[in-house]
């Protein structure tokens, strides 16, 4: 009671005033979000995931109160993580699989993480009257309150995901400070909507691609484009469609449930929707999009890999969204992460991103910062 007490004392003084929470709930989407100005994902989206039963993540949510105010915040998800997550597939991914059969621990580490694994950046929430020159003491709280938070829990690595490139270069020296080590992380990509048909789209592409487009785009005559926002009778489906999709790619990290999938469209209701594909009867993709009034973010694209592909159903998904944010006036797609040849080909800018990692022993960590390298996950592909 005694140290409940100095808190708020602190707080309504003007000290800085570390909180965790365990659950978003606990703070509120006013007061969240008053820190999450403009961004998409913002309280609700993250309600879902926590209520979503993800895997093995365990979440945390940090605040800085000052004055009777949250100033600054940021979700954290706890998890055992496998070192070779973001390792391409070949030879040392192998030799890893192999010697799990045996030691099932072998390198994987428990890890704290500042951000959300089902976020496409690692946003530190300021509240907008935060000054400029206040913030980086204010992320100093934050990553204070988070490396106690990661003591208490028994982590021994801490991670920041995905910090975009002009918030890695304002505070990059900050983290740099507390020892932690950078790797390069996925690009987001993303299209500003800056012309006012699909027509004047397509005459901003290579003549090449331009055709290929036009001849893909013939496949709307055979399929059919429902968007929804309820999708609970063909969920089954869905599902199977993204563990299709998620068996074909590199990089496995969170397993999503139908619980994420209804809950996005649940929780963020008017501000997200599910594009399904049919050829006749038979849903061959969905796409999850969550936007505001300015950006629409393409969450995931599923579908049946066999069955899809000569449908060009990927490409049909661009020009669908694409006429979304035009319809709605929408200024800006952001198409997510990896498979970058067909975004930037299509006009797709691409902004870094840049993971922070600190193991707690020094010896690790200088060990970790010789092979970070080959974990890294930044590539244009």
């Amino acid at each position: 009671m005694l140290k409940l007490a100095y808190r708020q004392f602190a707080a309504e003084n003007g000290e800085p005033v570390a909180q965790v929470y365990d659950t978003i709930r606990a703070i509120g989407r006013e007061a969240w979000n008053a820190c999450y100005r403009g961004q998409v994902e913002d309280y609700d989206c993250l309600l879902a995931i926590e209520d979503a039963g993800i895997g093995e993540f365990d979440w945390r949510y940090i605040t800085i109160v000052e004055n009777g105010r949250i100033s600054a915040a940021m979700p954290v998800f706890l998890c055992p993580y496998p070192l070779d997550t973001t390792l391409e597939e070949g030879l040392p991914r192998r030799l890893i699989r192999r010697v799990r059969r045996y030691v099932s621990g072998f390198l994987v580490l428990r890890l704290a993480c500042l951000g959300s694994p089902c976020t496409e950046n690692g946003v530190i929430g300021f509240h907008a009257e935060v000054p400029e020159e206040r913030r980086e003491a204010l992320l100093g709280e934050l990553l204070d309150a988070f490396e106690s938070l990661a003591a208490q829990e028994g982590c021994a690595l801490l991670g920041i995901k995905d910090i975009p490139a002009p918030v890695a270069l304002e505070f990059g020296a900050v983290f740099s400070e507390r020892r932690y080590a950078a790797i390069g992380g996925l690009p987001s990509a993303w299209l500003d909507v800056d012309f006012r048909t699909i027509d004047e789209y397509m005459a901003r592409l290579s003549a090449g691609t331009r055709k290929d487009m036009r001849r893909k785009m013939k496949s709307f005559d055979a399929v059919r484009v429902e968007i929804r926002t309820d999708v609970g009778d063909v969920l089954a489906r869905i599902m199977a469609l993204y563990h299709d999709t998620r068996n074909r790619s590199e990089w496995q990290f969170e397993e999503l449930t139908p619980a994420y999938f209804e809950g996005i469209l649940t929780h963020m209701r008017g501000r997200s929707f599910c594009v399904l594909y049919f050829v006749e009867d038979e849903l061959l993709a969905a796409n999850l999009i969550v936007h505001d009034d300015r950006v629409a973010i393409d969450k995931f694209f599923c579908m049946d890999g066999e069955q899809g592909r000569p449908y060009n159903l990927y490409f049909l998904s661009w020009f669908t969204n694409l006429r979304y944010c035009l319809d709605n006036g929408l200024s800006r797609y952001q198409s997510g992460q990896a498979y970058y040849e067909n975004k930037v080909r299509l006009g797709s800018q691409l902004t870094a991103n840049t993971m922070f990692f600190r193991h707690r022993n020094p010896v690790l960590q200088t060990l970790l910062r010789l092979v970070s390298p080959l974990f890294s996950a930044e590539q244009v592909k």
